[in-house]
């Protein structure tokens, strides 16, 4: 089995997995990181995004050694010092959730959409959300807070 190291949440990590197995596996099963999901084993949910070298992917589409050296973060590195990230507050603040499955993959996404656009709106928004579902219809509250998280992003 081949080692796979990276850096997870800002942390050197490592472990021998199979070579099929997929970065939601490796973060999910062998480092407990479970907040990343796994909502449709297809790519077509996006509930299971984190960010590889700072771009958002989804985790049930990247082999675990297409990881190896890269920098990931998941939902749970984004907070700093019990404080959560501005954008994590935001979908706190504006009731960006249900359910919260699909939760932290629209979080992590949202970051990456406003550190490509720091002013986005609404359109720009929705047309960015459109690889992540939420079962619960909570779009127009996730809207309102990734426009939120965005402002709170550029101050």
């Amino acid at each position: 089995m081949p080692t796979v190291s990276m850096t997870v949440n800002g942390k050197a990590v490592s472990a021998d997995v199979e070579a099929r197995t997929l970065l939601v596996q490796y973060l999910r099963e062998h480092l407990g990181l479970t907040g990343t999901h796994v909502g449709c084993d297809t790519s077509q949910c996006g509930a299971c995004v984190v960010h590889v070298d700072g771009k958002s992917v989804k985790s049930c589409t990247v082999l675990a050694a297409q990881a190896q050296g890269a920098k990931v973060t998941t939902i749970e590195g984004l907070a700093t010092n019990g404080t959560l990230h501005p954008m994590q507050e935001a979908f706190r603040e504006n009731h960006g959730l249900q359910c919260g499955f699909c939760t932290p993959g629209m979080v992590m996404s949202a970051i990456d959409l406003v550190q490509n656009n720091p002013n986005p709106n609404e359109h720009d928004v929705r047309e960015w959300l459109e690889g992540n579902i939420c079962r619960c219809t909570g779009y127009h509250n996730i809207v309102k807070a990734i426009l939120a998280g965005a402002q709170a992003m550029r101050k």
